[in-house]
Order: structure tokens, then sequence, then C-alpha cells
């Protein structure tokens, strides 16, 4: 479908929604924190996964229906509610709390189905097959809070099948897509689950005794954040929109929207989950060695944020992609510092990030400079 037009952008009401759905990375930060086992990070991708294929579904809603009436926006409301209940029972959700997060997935997707039926005929098309397939994988999650082990993760492992199922089984080209508002919602989500993470990371600090070294954590944790907004909006974000919205074969266009910024962006906030779980460790034994998975937990996250957005680029064939594959395995390469000291891997992945950023944008800088040198000899230096 040909990018509607005028463009449509984000709306405050959909900002708002954004919010609540980013309480749910935080719920997921604080859960890894409290147990940080592979057990629990298993726990922690499986929720992701789910939640983040509705919340993607519902900017694909958003990107079609705008929520400008009084049933829409209430509509809309209800699945806000769904998601902040969801995001209470993470830490319960595979355990005493299960049933009621399945409930609150179910209403999600129940406002989701009824909000598209409310769009034009191609997507009510689409929807006739993508719609039960997405109550499927509610209802499996649902069931997953009722069972015991091992059905019950036997259950949620089967759900985001499902939903992969569901992407390639309807016709994604029913789907309208404003390229401006698809890349800015996305975005939006990336933006402020990073300035959740610093929020976490600021939790870290409850009690401790402001020092130096505290001071310097925070001011390091602080400097890995701006790394990750670098990295994806240092101009990224607008070539990749550009791409998008140049792809003008429907089907082709609907799988760029799928693959980067739907499959690709799961990496992206799982690193900055798992790499607020890292920071914290970090504030909190500070002059102290790390334990071994909190050492993996702050680079790993850093790392698995930078192969998410390699894969962003990757789909969307924009460079970057090798520098940030490069970067995430010299980010791994700190892990043995967190054995010595916590601030001494902080500091060097801060480190890794700055070099990195500076190898990347330095044929640029070379460029710009260039330009401006032979436009100053073009103008005779006026």
């Amino acid at each position: 479908m040909a990018e509607p037009s005028p463009a449509v952008r984000v709306s405050t009401l959909e900002l708002f929604f954004d919010l609540v759905f980013v309480f749910t990375i935080t719920q997921l930060a604080a859960t890894l924190a409290a147990d940080l086992s592979w057990r629990t990070l298993g726990d922690v991708l499986l929720i992701l996964a789910v939640v983040w294929w509705m919340y993607s579904g519902y900017a694909w809603l958003t990107n079609a229906v705008a929520p400008n009436s009084t049933t829409r926006r209430t509509l809309l409301l209800t699945g806000m509610a769904g998601f902040l209940v969801m995001a209470l029972a993470i830490p319960g959700a595979f355990g005493e709390y299960g049933w009621l997060f399945g409930v609150s997935y179910l209403v999600v997707n129940v406002v989701h189905t009824l909000l598209f039926r409310t769009a034009g005929p191609d997507a009510r098309q689409a929807l006739r097959v993508l719609g039960p397939l997405n109550i499927l994988a509610a209802l499996l999650v649902l069931a997953g809070g009722l069972v015991p082990e091992p059905w019950r993760h036997l259950l949620w492992l089967a759900a985001p099948a499902v939903q992969i199922t569901s992407s390639y089984v309807h016709k994604i080209e029913m789907h309208t897509i404003s390229a401006g508002h698809f890349a800015e919602r996305h975005g939006l989500v990336v933006i402020i689950a990073i300035g959740e993470s610093i929020i976490a990371i600021g939790a870290g600090f409850t009690g401790l005794h402001l020092g130096f070294v505290e001071i310097l954590v925070a001011l390091l944790g602080l400097c890995v954040a701006y790394y990750l907004w670098w990295f994806y909006f240092a101009g990224d974000d607008a070539r990749a929109e550009h791409v998008l919205a140049s792809t003008d074969d429907p089907h082709r266009r609907g799988r760029l929207a799928l693959q980067a910024w739907g499959y690709a962006h799961y990496p992206i906030l799982l690193g900055i989950v798992i790499a607020a779980v890292g920071i914290k460790k970090t504030a909190l034994h500070a002059w102290e060695p790390l334990h071994w998975s909190e050492a993996v937990a702050l680079a790993g996250g850093v790392a698995i944020y930078l192969l998410g957005h390699a894969a962003f680029l990757a789909q969307l064939r924009l460079r970057g992609v090798y520098h940030r594959l490069a970067c995430a395995a010299v980010v791994l390469a700190t892990i043995p510092l967190g054995q010595v000291r916590a601030v001494f891997q902080l500091a060097a992945v801060v480190v890794v990030l700055v070099s990195a950023a500076i190898i990347e944008d330095l044929p640029e800088v070379r460029r710009s400079g260039s330009t401006a040198i032979g436009d100053f000899g073009r103008t005779g230096g006026h």
C-alpha cells in the first residue's frame, strides 16, 4: 500500500500507551535483577516475546486506525489497562499470578482485534487469519497460567510459535503502513525504554552512600545509556524511515516493517533490560569484583542491543552493521575486568562505545570537513 498522505504522526494518546507498555520493561529488569539466573532469563525471554508481539500489534493498529473517536480511545484505554495489569503480574507470571497475566493478555488481544475491525476492508481481511491466531496465542498463555510444570512452559513456548506463524500465513500486504508514524512509534518506545533503564539504575543507589565511586558509576551508567541512544538515533532512524517510505511493493514494505521494526527490535529491548540489570549490580558492588553472571549481564546486555541494531540495519541494507558487530565483540571482551572491579568493566564498556562511535563517525566528519573547505574556497572565504 502507498503511504497515506498526509503523513500520520504519533499522537499523545499513543505516547501515553507507550509509557504504560514500558512499565513491563521496568518489571522485567526488576525481576531479572532479583534473581540473575538462566531460568529467570528464560522466563524474561518468553514474557518479552509475547508482550512485544502485542505492543508491535498495537503499533500496526494505530498506524492504520487513528484513536480519534470516543469508542476507539475507550478501547485503547482498555488495552492500556491490560498492559498495566500484565506488567504488575510479571514477577509472578510463572507462579501464583500466571492466571492474572493470562487474563490481562487475553484482554489486550481481544481489544486489538476489536479495534482493527474499525479499520479499512483490507485490514479486516488480513485480520480474518491474524485475529484468531492472536487469540489462540493468548489462550495458550492463559492456559499456561493455570497448569503445572512442565506444561506451563510448553504452552508459553507454543504462544510465540503461533504468533510467528501468523505473520507468514496472513496477507501482510493488506496492511497500510505510514512510514513516518511507524518509525517514530518504535523509536519513541526505544528511547522511553532507555529512559526507564536510567530510572532502574538510579533505584540501585537507594540507601547507598554517595561517594566518589558511586557518583562515577552513575555517570558511567548515563554514558552507556547515551551511547545506546546514539547508535539508534544518530541518523540511522531517519535513514531507516526513508527506506521504508521508498519501498513501493506492498508485500516487501510489510515484510520490512515486520522484520526490521518487529523482530530486530526484540533484542534491542532485551539488551536494554539486561544492561540495566548489569549496571544496577555494578552500582551495588562498584569497588568489588562482580559475580560472573553480573559481569556477563553488563557486557551481554549492551552486546545484545548492538546485535539487534545490526540486524535492524542489515534488514534495511544500511551502513553500520559491521561496526556494531565488532563493537559487540569487544564489549564482551570486557567481562574479565568485572572479575577484578565492577567499575573497571563499566568504564571499559563506555570506552569501547565511545571509540566505536568515533570510528563510525570519522569518515562522515572528514567528508563534511572537506565539503566545508571546498565551499569556503569556492566562496572566497565569504
